[in-house]
């Protein structure tokens, strides 16, 4: 729904984009927009309410007291606790990433992986939905391991031995 008002809006109505076919940089701004919309939104809500919550820590509270400067505490102490679920939501959101893609290659008319999928399911071409729905658990899988090393970084007591 969301990609098709973007179309009417900025290449219909005000002509700014293009609506389908990816020969220019012009064309990737409104499927990323559709795209993105929704897992940022996601995104940004729960890092706003983990923020609000480790702000509320004694530890934040400690740090305010000894005087750090708030870009400190804010920064140094609350916001790298405060990513923590926020990075493990992150992996779990790739997934939404790619199922939206497939939708998003419909809507915009981009003959991508996704487009291919749909046509191989419409053609019962079961050998390549098998091969993509692999690709796609793959580039999961990876994603979600890559999320655990970023979560390792960021909490020094998880440590992967």
């Amino acid at each position: 729904w969301l990609g098709l008002m973007l179309i009417v809006l900025f290449s219909i109505r005000l002509q700014w984009l293009p609506a389908a076919g990816a020969d220019r940089w012009s064309s990737f701004v409104l499927p990323s927009l559709t795209l993105a919309s929704f897992v940022v939104a996601f995104i940004a809500r729960m890092t706003r309410s983990s923020m609000l919550e480790v702000l509320r820590q004694d530890y934040v509270r400690t740090a305010r007291a000894k005087g750090l400067r708030d870009r400190v505490v804010l920064y140094g102490h609350a916001l790298r606790n405060a990513l923590l679920p926020v990075v493990t939501v992150i992996g779990l959101q790739f997934g939404t990433l790619l199922g939206g893609a497939v939708l998003t290659e419909t809507v915009f008319g981009w003959p991508g992986i996704g487009q291919l999928l749909v046509e191989s399911i419409s053609a019962r071409d079961y050998p390549m939905v098998q091969g993509l729905v692999l690709v796609f658990s793959t580039l999961f899988i990876v994603v979600n391991i890559v999320v655990d090393v970023i979560y390792a970084y960021v909490d020094p007591r998880i440590s992967y031995r």
